[in-house]
Order: C-alpha cells, then structure tokens, then sequence
C-alpha cells in the first residue's frame, strides 16, 4: 500500500477530537465527583453505545462480542484476512484519570479512520477493540475482556463477587451476555496480525527526559507475596528490651531493606500494606502481615531480586527471634515486545519526532499481557504530564502529544503493512 502521511495540522485536529472525547466518556461515571466506570454497570453499557458510534463514524463495523468488548472492524484488499487488532480498555479504577486505556481506544479509531478511505489497498484488516475490564476493579479478576479474546478466562472467575455480593456470572447475565458463549470472543493465532496498543506512561520517564513518545520493550515480570512477622505480643511496659520480640521492628526493618535492595538493583520492590497484631497501644506487636511486590523487565531479574529480598527476610527474623513466613500470591512473567512490532513503533516515533525513539519498560500491566497468548504485541507510550501520575483525576496528556502519538501510531500501521505486503510478494514468487 503507498504511504500517506498524516499531516501536522490534521493530527492537530484529530487531537483535539480525542481530547473531546475523552471528556465526553469521563462523563460515564458512576459518581458525580469522580470517574468510575467498570464492568458490566449501565456505565459500561453506555461506554459501549458511544465507543461504537464514534467506530462506526470513522468507516467500520461496529459490534460488542460475547465478551463485552466493544469491536470494528475494517477489511483489507479482500474480505476475511488476518487482523492486525488496535486498542486498550474503556474501564477505570476509583476515582480515575481520563486518560489511562480511553486514550489508546480513542487513537485507535482515528488511525482506523485514517486508512479507512485506502482499505482496500490494505493487506490486513485492521479491527479496534475496547476492552471491557482490565482492572478488575469491580470483581478482582484483572484482564476479563483480553483473556476472552485469548481465551484464558479461568472458570474461577465467574464466582468472584462485587461490593454488594453480586456475582460476575449474575452479572453477565443481566448485561445481556450468556456465559455459554463467552468462548465466541476467543481468537485463535491465525486470526490475528499482531496487537498494537497506545497508552499514557504510567510514570513520570518521558516528562523527565521532555520526550513525548517511547517504544515500549516489555511489560513487567511481576511477583506478589503476603508475609508475616511472628514475635510475642507481650506488656509494652513490663518488657525489657533484651526480652522483647517485637514483629513490628523486624518487619519495619525489612520495608526498609525492600526498599535498599530495590534501589541497589533496578528493580521496582515495594511494601503497600502493613498489618500489626493485636494492635493495642499499649502491647509489644506479636505478629505483622505485610505485603511485597516486585517488578522488574525481565524474569530473571525479578527471581533473583525476590530471591535476595525473602533471604533478608529470613535474616533479620533470625537477629530478632522471630519467625518468618512467605506465600507467593501472584506472579506475571515478563510480556517481551515483539521486535518487529516494537520496530515499526520506533519507526514511527522517529519519522515525526525526527529523533531517536526512546525505549521504556511497563512497569505496569495491559491487555497485551493477556493478548500475548495468541499474538504478537507491541505497545506506544504517550508522554503522561503532572510528574506520571496515573490512575488518579491528576491524570494529563498534551494535545500536541496526542497528535505526535496518531501520526506515529499510523506510521507504524503501515510501516508493519508494508512489511506485509513485500512478505506476500516474495511468497508469491
């Protein structure tokens, strides 16, 4: 197919239509006084309804699977090819930003729209998906809508419960899905492409390097675990120190090595939740319940890290006398880009950046952790403003990096189908 950039002032354009409606989705909200929009609510419904229509504006068909994702889908040079699937997800967290997965829903229409006039030049369709539930803020159960495409749902899932003891099977009954035929969502490898997916840094690198987009090289290798600190509770006055065996210092003590170690190494390490027994101000804590999460861009790095973190754990129990104890919770292994993907990203980025495309690792999770089981991936990082900050109303992206971000998305779309299409001549031959 022959290459038509996008030009600055239609990106222009095209950025302030996203930022419109990204307004106009932030309205779909469970609260009056924040955005909270998740699965399987009257917010999702009408998420869905305003997500297609603006699909169906830019030339596609439009259609919510036996998942709940909402999808389009544009044909190439002859119906029923193999997809090259753009997207992210339409849920939020409490309290949320308006930018975190809408955004790369959003540029993925518009670089659907952008080639829908030249279809049938393309030598692969193109199809845009809102994935339902990526947080898993409602039910606990992270990634619904891309482990359906891929699918991985576990049948665990449909038992989990919200905040009122509603279950997600109840619930997606009356959305108007039937759990029978979730399977229908699934695709299957030769279906598929690839999957590009454009979202805001979640982290605060691009600002601090003043760079407005990055080629994304994984998504983090991460691992979980609930720890406990076992001492004496004892009297906070009738103790000596030398009798004392205090839980809350050992484990004080380890959030403190965490942190070290992390530094030391690279590696994102972190204590989030901190648990004293029996709690009394007056009583010597007996046992502490305490949270570790590690990250790291590859699984290696992240064992080794847990490895040296869980090994001082056990140390510093010993100094104190007391008892350590571990119970790995989760564990997500690295989702490594795939290079020729990755590739046409940084092409893009530096055909109008005209600088080298910077490089990051996710050190959070995305749909393409999930997508990644039956296709390769690749992943877009838009420059993320107010020091990084995500999952939070503080949440900001610029409009002028909103455009830089569609002319590179759709340099890259066509970068890959060129790739295509050279790779179908040479068969040909």
């Amino acid at each position: 197919m022959r290459s038509e950039a996008v030009t600055a002032e239609d990106a222009a354009a095209v950025a302030d239509r996203i930022l419109e409606r990204a307004d106009a989705l932030a309205a779909l909200s469970s609260h009056t006084d924040g955005i909270e929009r998740t699965h399987l609510t009257a917010e999702h419904r009408a998420a869905n309804d305003l997500v297609a229509g603006w699909i169906r504006e830019a030339g596609l068909n439009a259609r919510v699977d036996a998942a709940g994702n909402v999808c389009g889908r544009l044909e190439g040079v002859e119906p029923g090819l193999p997809a090259l699937l753009l997207g992210s997800h339409l849920d939020t967290v409490p309290d949320a930003g308006r930018y975190d997965g809408i955004l790369g829903v959003l540029l993925a229409i518009e670089a659907a729209a952008f080639l829908s006039p030249r279809a049938d030049e393309l030598p692969f369709a193109v199809e845009v998906i809102g994935f339902s539930d990526e947080e898993g803020a409602r039910f606990g159960n992270a990634l619904f809508g891309s482990r359906a495409i891929a699918g991985g749902l576990d049948e665990s899932f449909w038992s989990a419960e919200d905040a009122d003891g509603v279950t997600l099977r109840d619930a997606f009954a009356a959305f108007g899905l039937d759990e029978a035929r979730v399977g229908d969502a699934a695709r299957a490898p030769h279906e598929l492409v690839g999957y590009l997916e454009a979202h805001i840094e979640q982290g605060p690198f691009l600002e601090d390097s003043d760079q407005p987009l990055a080629v994304v090289t994984s998504i983090a290798a991460a691992r979980r675990f609930a720890l406990d600190f076992h001492g004496v509770a004892a009297h906070a006055g009738g103790t000596p120190y030398d009798r004392r065996r205090d839980a809350l210092l050992g484990a004080a003590a380890f959030a403190l090595e965490v942190e070290r170690i992390g530094r030391a190494t690279g590696v994102i390490a972190t204590v989030g939740r901190f648990h004293a027994h029996p709690g009394g101000v007056n009583v010597i804590p007996g046992r502490v319940e305490l949270s570790l999460d590690v990250r790291a861009p590859a699984d290696v790095e992240r064992d080794h890290v847990v490895d040296a973190i869980l090994e001082r754990g056990r140390q510093l129990a010993a100094e104190r006398g007391l008892r350590f104890e571990s119970a790995e919770i989760y564990r997500a292994d690295a989702t490594i880009m795939d290079e020729d993907l990755a590739a046409a990203i940084a092409h893009g980025i530096e055909t109008v950046t005209a600088a080298h495309a910077p490089h990051l690792w996710s050190r959070a999770g995305h749909d393409g952790m999930a997508v990644a089981a039956v296709t390769d991936v690749a992943m877009l990082f838009v420059r993320n403003g107010n020091g990084g900050i995500s999952h939070s109303p503080d949440e900001i992206v610029e409009s002028a990096d909103v455009a830089l971000a569609h002319r590179a998305f759709v340099a890259a779309i066509e970068r890959i189908a060129a790739g295509a299409r050279s790779t179908g001549v040479e068969d040909d031959r």
